[in-house]
């Protein structure tokens, strides 16, 4: 008897077919990071030694502020990569993203991963009083339901996040970039180095910054009488006569980064350096940092970074391309997204960016 399912509709066996051939990853982008993204398919393509581009595409609003996209290549049946940070203006951005998708999966899309280096919405992640929502999980509903099947990010304000999406959520860290700029800015001074928890709940991170370049720790614990306002901050752990790295995810209006430092030079620091991920930066955040005890803010760019920032004298921006399109490529060949976590992984990716460690 002749199995069926074996033949192809011509009657021939399967397995004497040829094997489809694979296609090129293609990239996408809406206007929350352009650069981001261009930078991104630069570094894809001195990795697959072709050319890797940004499909053309156009993303626009009508006089009522709805907002378009217009796909101007084919994509049926291609790998489709959207690289749009849901950052400042968040609507906005968010419905660039939705609307990218649909458009993506009604042209045939064999699959669509939303590469969203900065998530919105994640400080949301929890009911915090009655009566309010849970909008991360809200735009992880909304995610799904417009046809992305991967969601590719970097450092999520709360790790269970990853728990909202029913489809894979790689999430990247950016501490092992960190790290490797500080080994080499700090090179021979790394044992007068301590890293600093700005408050209690990024004890975590810090640890496994400090883990990683085998420094000390220490604490920031905050106390607020009512919200946005400060009572006390403490520090928890010596810092008498230290370099301080604070690190975080997130700074915003940089009010609580900006105390946190003066409290460390009361407390005997040397100097205070932060290194966050996320620079949100909204308010007068950059006069805040630029008027600050901080010798130096080191941010990635997940989020586009506004003319001020780039001028700001102690301000400085580290490049996240090299590892998204790495996660990006490891994505598409179907091998491990976690390896970029390890620095003897992530070290050729950047190599050129720092001299040898």
């Amino acid at each position: 008897m002749i199995n069926v399912t074996n033949l192809s509709y011509d009657g021939a066996r399967r397995d004497t077919l040829p094997m489809p051939s694979l296609t090129e990853p293609k990239l996408i982008s809406g206007n929350a990071n352009r650069p981001l993204a261009s930078a991104v398919a630069r570094r894809m393509s001195m990795h697959r030694g072709i050319s890797v581009g940004l499909v053309d595409t156009r993303v626009e609003r009508f006089n009522d502020g709805e907002i378009f996209v217009e796909v101007f290549e084919n994509v049926r049946g291609e790998d489709m990569f959207i690289i749009q940070p849901t950052s400042n203006p968040a609507n906005d951005n968010l419905m660039e993203l939705l609307i990218m998708a649909d458009a993506l999966r009604r042209s045939s899309a064999s699959r669509i991963t939303a590469v969203i280096p900065y998530f919105g919405y994640a400080r949301q992640d929890r009911r915090t009083k009655a009566r309010t929502p849970i909008s991360a999980k809200l735009v992880a509903n909304m995610l799904v339901g417009c046809g992305i099947e991967r969601v590719l990010t970097m450092d999520l304000h709360a790790a269970q996040i990853q728990g909202f999406f029913d489809i894979p959520v790689d999430n990247l860290y950016a501490s092992p970039i960190f790290a490797l700029d500080i080994e080499h800015q700090f090179k021979g001074r790394l044992k007068d180095v301590t890293v600093v928890s700005p408050d209690v709940g990024g004890v975590a991170r810090a640890r496994e910054l400090a883990k990683r370049i085998g420094c000390a720790l220490a604490i920031v614990d905050k106390r607020r009488e009512k919200p946005g306002e400060i009572a006390e901050m403490t520090v928890i752990g010596d810092v008498s006569g230290k370099t301080c790295i604070i690190v975080d995810d997130i700074i915003d209006t940089a009010g609580t980064l900006c105390k946190a430092a003066d409290v460390l030079i009361e407390n005997g620091a040397n100097e205070v350096h932060s290194y966050i991920t996320h620079g949100v930066l909204s308010g007068p955040a950059i006069e805040r940092v630029t008027n600050s005890n901080m010798k130096s803010l080191v941010i990635t760019d997940t989020i586009e970074a506004t003319e001020a920032t780039r001028n700001a004298k102690n301000i400085r921006i580290v490049p996240t391309a090299p590892v998204f399109a790495q996660a990006i490529l490891n994505i598409w060949h179907g091998t491990s997204v976690s390896s970029l976590f390890e620095t003897d992984t992530l070290g050729p990716i950047y190599e050129g960016t720092y001299s040898p460690i």
